[in-house]
Parts: structure tokens; C-alpha cells; sequence
């Protein structure tokens, strides 16, 4: 889910729900949440908690664009570096 975050710039507020299905972490999921201005390369967002094993978690993700269509918005690649902290 997101929504606009500025008035200046290409910035949205962001939350995110990454759920594993595969794996020692089969079943458990994180949550990214914060602002993420997309044109600047890294940016970063708050890991605030998830289920099963991530339950309590913190850290953050570093998130890079590799490409997007100017043209339409609808294709991007961008590259989540993931850090958890998790009990």
C-alpha cells in the first residue's frame, strides 16, 4: 500500500508485507514501512515487525532502482537489501 508523501517530489509513503514460502522461515512475514523517495539511490525503510518467526523484528531494507520505464511507471526492478533482527 502507499500514497503520496511530498509535494516537491516523487516520494511515496510505503508498506510493505513480505511473506516467506519456502524454507527455515516458511510461513512467517516481515513489514517494511516508511517514506521512499524513488529517485534517490540507496533509500531506506524501517523494518517494523512481522509473524511467526519475525514476530518483535526490527532492522531495515536498502532499496535500489535498476530500471523503470519512464513511460509508463508499470515496469521497475529494484533490488531489496533485507536485514532483520529478529528473537
Amino acid at each position: 500500500m502507499y500514497g503520496s508523501a511530498s509535494q516537491t517530489e516523487m516520494s511515496f509513503a510505503m508498506v510493505f508485507n513480505f511473506a516467506l514460502t519456502q524454507g527455515k522461515y516458511k510461513g512467517s512475514s516481515f513489514c517494511l514501512l516508511g517514506r521512499n523517495p524513488i529517485f534517490t539511490n540507496p533509500r531506506e525503510l524501517a523494518i517494523v515487525g512481522g509473524t511467526g518467526a519475525f514476530r518483535f523484528s526490527r532492522g531495515y531494507a536498502m532499496l535500489k532502482t535498476y530500471y523503470m520505464d519512464m513511460q509508463t511507471g508499470a515496469n521497475t526492478i529494484v533490488e531489496y537489501d533485507v536485514y532483520i533482527r529478529h528473537y
